[in-house]
């Protein structure tokens, strides 16, 4: 591999269609309730990319302080953990990416917010520092929050709740708590896919000190856990959908056969390295839920 594989390695762009699953799904229902904006859906798309980056940035740099990534980590070898990028190097990666994301944000909010109270602009001001702080925080600092079992309810916030009902208002300039459905959905597809990863990862995680929810609740309530959250956030969508009265919509149900599969086949797995083939399963119907249910909304 070389030096420039080795960033766009680092990258991990096959993480993206995840991150943006959220924003398509809000900004498109938003459509279809009579609310478009074209600047602000690119926006929101370029803003949620760089946040998604710095996390995988930031990522792949506080594992490798930590000793995390290692030679028994089953998941793909990291950039900083191959020795091709160093340490100083993706240190001026994140930051550069930081100051980035904080560009963009700041772009969508001036033109997203030019119509709502000044409280709120002053709120997605907040909003955009936390998303920031998050990406960076959940393996960088002594306190990172991914050693310490709660990366699965910050993965559920920032990639489901803030994602889409943070973009919904952007278009509509009001809230609107049905979004907390489809929020809620996507934010838990989300979860399910960081699980996924941390099942394959359960040994290392436990012997580097790294204490996600998998290496608190082990093996088996793991694997309860997952089909819990991946068979709920299809129910919340079903609702959802069938709430719009729009029978096109349905078809955003399509990929939750390909779900449903994979918790048979999770529920059935004894070897850890076989979660890594099911996490691109995850990751893709959830972009297909969000992608799918957008379609049927505004053409069927």
């Amino acid at each position: 591999m070389t030096k420039s594989q080795a960033w766009v390695h680092a990258l991990r762009l096959r993480t993206l269609p995840l991150s943006l699953s959220g924003i398509i799904l809000g900004s498109f229902i938003a459509k279809y309730n009579g609310h478009w904006d074209i600047l602000i859906f690119v926006l929101s798309l370029l803003t949620t990319v760089l946040f998604q980056i710095l996390s995988n940035l930031a990522n792949d740099l506080g594992d490798s302080l930590k000793g995390t990534d290692n030679a028994q980590r089953i998941g793909p070898m990291r950039s900083v953990q191959s020795g091709l990028i160093s340490v100083k190097e993706m240190k001026i990666a994140v930051i550069s990416c930081a100051i980035s994301s904080m560009f963009s944000a700041a772009a969508l909010i001036y033109f997203g917010t030019k119509e709502l109270p000044s409280e709120l602009i002053y709120f997605y001001g907040a909003l955009a520092i936390a998303c920031i702080l998050a990406a960076i925080t959940y393996t960088i600092g002594k306190r990172a929050y991914g050693y310490n079992g709660l990366g699965d309810i910050m993965v559920f916030i920032f990639f489901g709740i803030v994602s889409v009902m943070g973009v919904y208002p952007l278009y509509a300039k009001t809230i609107d708590w049905t979004l907390l459905l489809p929020a809620s959905c996507i934010g838990l597809l989300s979860s399910a896919v960081l699980n996924l990863n941390n099942m394959r990862d359960i040994k290392n995680d436990a012997d580097s000190g790294k204490r996600t929810l998998v290496v608190l609740m082990g093996s088996n309530l793991a694997k309860l856990y997952h089909s819990l959250i991946v068979i709920g956030a299809l129910v919340c969508q079903i609702i959802f959908i069938s709430n719009t009265d729009h029978v096109g919509a349905w078809i955003g149900i399509i990929p939750g056969i390909i779900l449903l599969l994979h918790v048979r086949k999770v529920m059935a797995t004894k070897d850890p390295k076989e979660y890594d083939s099911e996490l691109k399963k995850v990751a893709l119907s959830t972009f297909g839920i969000a992608v799918l249910t957008s379609i049927g909304l505004l053409v069927f």
